[in-house]
């Protein structure tokens, strides 16, 4: 009869906190890929809202224009300049969430090893016994034969 692994309860537990981990990282993941396809978004804006800026310029514009244009492209810098810094922090997160999923998949490994260890334990300490009974059943047998042959 074989023992039941005595960590399987931490094993199990280390398990589910290492998916559990594995799912917020994809979330951190798809929220930094989010954040990354925005200011994407928001610099290829401003190339454009710049090329419409250049060819006006270029075909002659009045100063209130001017100075839409001027104070628009501020806010689109501010935009971008925003969105930079929330994809830096959500960088950040990513790093860390995958630094704890690394950090609870290196304890899954730990006690996979110890479980793999017992499962080699209690298969040596079963064919031991089994070789036991083997020979103790031969040696009867020897008895025996030897008991009859006497008689």
């Amino acid at each position: 009869m074989t023992k039941p692994f005595s960590l399987q309860p931490l094993l199990d537990l280390s398990q589910n906190r290492m998916d559990s981990a594995a799912r917020e990282l994809g979330r951190l993941i798809a929220l930094e890929q989010e954040g990354q396809r925005k200011l994407e978004l928001l610099r290829n804006y401003r190339a454009e809202y710049e090329a419409r800026f250049v060819a006006a310029l270029h075909g002659g514009i009045g100063v209130e224009a001017l100075r839409n244009y001027s104070a628009f492209m501020a806010r689109i810098d501010e935009a971008i300049d925003i969105q930079h810094a929330s994809l830096s922090q959500s960088q950040q997160h990513t790093a860390s969430g995958k630094q704890q999923w690394m950090a609870q998949r290196n304890k899954v490994k730990a006690y996979d090893t110890l479980h793999d260890r017992h499962i080699e334990r209690e298969e040596r300490k079963s064919a031991r016994e089994e070789q036991r009974q083997s020979d103790e059943h031969t040696a009867n047998r020897i008895h025996r034969l030897k008991d009859e042959g006497e008689r």
